[in-house]
């Protein structure tokens, strides 16, 4: 019998992590002969590569793939080139997959009419430390946490699929030129919207994006990702991934850039509350999450000028 799922784990030194991940493919519910595992070594430099090609040594549908380019995207397009499966499944090197989970995805290729372009599911956390008071619901997504519906549905485009539990038929993949490398987590550097700006590809051709809750998977929460400082770093890089979607989108001139720059920049100065807010802390959740909006305001501006670091 053909492979008909790839499922690609992505990672860079996520050691302490990558051994669940990938026990998580192992047991499947899906008979070994109908999958593949694909993990992606993005230039880590812990003993990542020593836990795949050694601990799993006797996983017969295993592939260790190196990719000496740093960014999360490449990392992606290399899974899906090197892809034998007729569906690509991406999972987080950081999450652990239910056992029904490719089980699930092909049932949803198989049956749902017309075939989606992209299947996702939902995402529940493991808090490996307590949720914060000031952080509120609505930015609980940040954190790559989602449940969109009890039931399965056609996602809005007020909804979006999450890279930690998505799935892609090869061949869109191969038609849309797979992830675009500018966006993308690469090291520190907190770039996002890879999988938006793809999803908005596949629906301008005519596709849909599904979304089903049994497709399910548990993302680890880790405690670093739980503080102040991190969603202050993770909004500046949401901001600076929103301007760099308008720059390549639209590929305004640099006169316009400016004009921007200048025209957002006196917006965020005429708003004394959003610039206090930046400058006082503060435990209430409303309060915190308006921080993080105008943080994301303050990286936008420093992603049309380019200069993002």
């Amino acid at each position: 019998m053909s492979t008909r799922i790839s499922a690609v784990i992505c990672t860079y030194n996520r050691a302490d992590y990558i051994r669940k991940a990938i026990r998580s493919l192992v047991d499947q519910t899906l008979p070994k002969e109908q999958y593949e595992i694909l993990v992606v070594d993005n230039s880590s430099t812990d003993n990542t590569r020593q836990i795949v090609v050694e601990e799993f040594s006797g996983v017969q549908n295993l592939q260790y793939l190196y990719e000496p380019i740093l960014g999360l995207s490449q990392a992606r397009n290399t899974g899906y080139h090197n892809a034998r499966g007729e569906y690509v499944a991406y999972l987080d090197d950081d999450a652990i997959a239910c056992p029904q989970w490719l089980e699930k995805i092909l049932e949803v290729f198989d049956t749902v009419k017309p075939q989606p372009g992209c299947v996702s599911g939902k995402v529940d956390p493991i808090w490996e430390a307590p949720q914060p008071p000031w952080l509120s619901g609505r930015l609980v997504h940040v954190l790559a946490v989602i449940d969109w519906s009890d039931t399965p549905i056609a996602l809005t485009e007020k909804q979006w699929p999450i890279g930690a539990n998505i799935t892609f038929p090869k061949y869109i993949l191969e038609l849309l030129g797979g992830f675009q490398v500018e966006l993308g987590r690469r090291g520190n550097k907190l770039i996002s919207m890879e999988e938006v700006v793809l999803q908005r590809k596949l629906e301008s051709r005519g596709y849909r994006c599904f979304y089903h809750p049994e497709v399910a998977v548990w993302h680890h929460i880790q405690p670093h990702q739980v503080t102040k400082g991190w969603f202050m770093h993770r909004a500046y890089w949401q901001g600076v991934s929103d301007a760099t979607i308008r720059i390549h989108k639209k590929d305004p001139p640099v006169l316009k850039r400016l004009r921007m720059v200048i025209l957002h920049s006196i917006g965020l100065l005429r708003s004394p509350k959003q610039l206090a807010n930046l400058m006082i802390p503060t435990d209430n959740p409303n309060r915190f999450t308006m921080k993080y909006t105008t943080w994301m305001r303050v990286g936008y501006i420093v992603g049309l000028l380019g200069i993002a670091k």
